[in-house]
């Protein structure tokens, strides 16, 4: 039975384990041996405990009650979350041997759930940028073809996720972190609304609200299932909303396609077409997909995005910066990102904020229209050697991140936004994409995504072939 248990899932196996089907021995034992087949290659899982320490614990849960919507399942946390007694790193040399003693909120909750940690997963420095290398770990891989990019920032977890190394993951999303790595590897990411899963409530907890944590999984069952764990409001959290209550079932939706934004986002061929032929299925299941060109400059969203999102990193990262011995240690990306932040002024924030705001507006103007659609990458997976793209179908990027623009429509505004596999392009890639809800809807957007999953199944149907991936390529 173990070769089968990396293949179920999530809430499968949780149900098998707390009808004791299943040990978590064995459960444990099966996801190992996979990391142990893969991950040489794909380098998605980072600072993996000790087999004989993992198996240790998991012995531990065998012989007390099933306990906790996560019981027994193996999980490795992002590398940007804090989890005691275990290396985390932020893919910074400047964290490089950090051992926290306590967990990050997530990490607590996760292991207060009855998750069984079993190691961290890769991801780039600080977050800064959509794909997964550091001066720590390295590169991490598409299980699809080990020359490509498995994107980021939660690049290791949707990389763990499709070479079924773990059963669910959790990743954050600034600028399309959840979204852009699940379609680059053929799973789902839902970008909660803002507040639904409360960040650690240290410092600041008023201003930025460009980020959040959320789940990562090969359904949208199973984001629901980790949804439920950490998504609950926080009494330090001020942003922070009512509990998540579930999938909630699917009525008849109108949804705009926005495509490339009347040609305003730069994009590889093949990818409006895939998306467009997923968007059939949501037509088959009866729901009205229209084109749409929203009334408002998406060159605002842009000028917006980048004053808020250097003003919070350079919030965040300026210690750094001001040290100069951490400031060598830093990528060309985050000392860009940090000069520009520094440099704004009250007016610049200001404007900023008023772009969001009526972005925002807009969009909940938009009165006959439930869901927005846009791909969730412009370009497909790209070589691993690279920094960042440099150019799109022959227009160049002049910056590290424009290359993913068209994550914002959801990003600036803290709305849902999920990513659903959409298919693979003529040289075998994967590629998905983004629906956008309004505030509060996740319910909703998940309902919807497990509709679409129930007659696609592209992860089960579609999954990496591990002969592929014993070595690097």
């Amino acid at each position: 039975m173990t070769e089968s248990l990396i293949e179920w899932d999530a809430l499968d196996l949780r149900d098998a384990l707390h009808q004791r089907r299943i040990s978590a021995v064995e459960l444990a034992e099966a996801f190992l041996d996979r990391i142990n087949a893969c991950n040489d290659a794909v380098n998605a899982v980072v600072s993996l405990r000790p087999r004989d320490e993992i198996l240790a614990e998991a012995e531990q849960m065998d012989r007390t009650d099933p306990a906790g919507p996560l019981y027994g399942l193996p999980v490795a946390i992002k590398d940007l979350v804090d989890t005691r007694n275990l290396r985390s790193t932020q893919g910074s040399p400047i964290f490089a041997e950090h051992l926290p003693q306590n967990d990050h909120l997530l990490a607590a909750r996760i292991r207060e759930a009855g998750a069984l940690i079993i190691g961290k997963t890769n991801t780039p420095e600080f977050g800064l940028g959509s794909h997964s290398y550091n001066p720590v770990f390295g590169v991490t891989r598409n299980p699809y073809d080990l020359s490509r990019s498995a994107g980021g920032s939660s690049g290791g977890a949707a990389a763990a996720l499709a070479a079924r190394m773990v059963p669910i993951a959790d990743g954050s999303d600034m600028m399309g972190s959840l979204r852009n790595p699940a379609g680059w590897n053929n799973v789902y990411g839902l970008r909660p609304s803002f507040g639904l899963v409360p960040d650690e409530p240290v410092g600041d907890n008023f201003l930025h609200q460009l980020a959040t944590l959320g789940p990562m999984a090969r359904s949208p069952a199973d984001l629901g299932l980790l949804l439920g764990v950490i998504g609950r409001p926080h009494p330090r959290h001020p942003h922070a909303r009512s509990a998540f209550a579930g999938l909630e079932p699917t009525r008849p939706m109108r949804i705009g396609w926005i495509g490339d934004w009347a040609g305003y986002y730069p994009m590889q061929a093949g990818i409006k077409e895939l998306c467009e032929q997923a968007l059939g299925v949501f037509s088959d299941l009866g729901h009205d997909v229209v084109q749409l060109i929203p009334d408002f400059p998406p060159e605002r969203l842009w000028e917006s995005w980048i004053t808020l999102r250097s003003w919070q990193t350079a919030m965040r990262l300026r210690p750094h910066y001001e040290n100069p011995q951490t400031r060598a240690l830093l990528k060309p990306e985050a000392i860009w990102e940090i000069e520009r932040g520094v440099a704004l002024s009250a007016s610049d924030i200001h404007d900023a904020s008023i772009a969001r705001s009526d972005w925002f507006t807009a969009f909940a103007e938009m009165a006959d229209i439930d869901i927005l659609a846009l791909p969730s990458a412009q370009i497909f997976p790209f070589e691993p050697e690279l920094d960042w793209p440099k150019e799109i179908a022959g227009r160049p990027m002049d910056t590290y991140h424009r290359w993913m623009e068209i994550v914002l429509p959801a990003s600036l505004i803290g709305v849902p936004g999920l990513c659903v596999p959409a298919g693979f392009g003529q040289q075998g890639l994967p590629m998905g994409l983004q629906l956008i809800a309004r505030r509060g809807e996740d319910g909703m957007l998940l309902g919807l995504g497990q509709s679409y999953h129930g007659r696609t199944l592209w992860p089960q149907k579609r999954p990496p072939d591990v002969s592929t991936m014993s070595a690097r390529s």
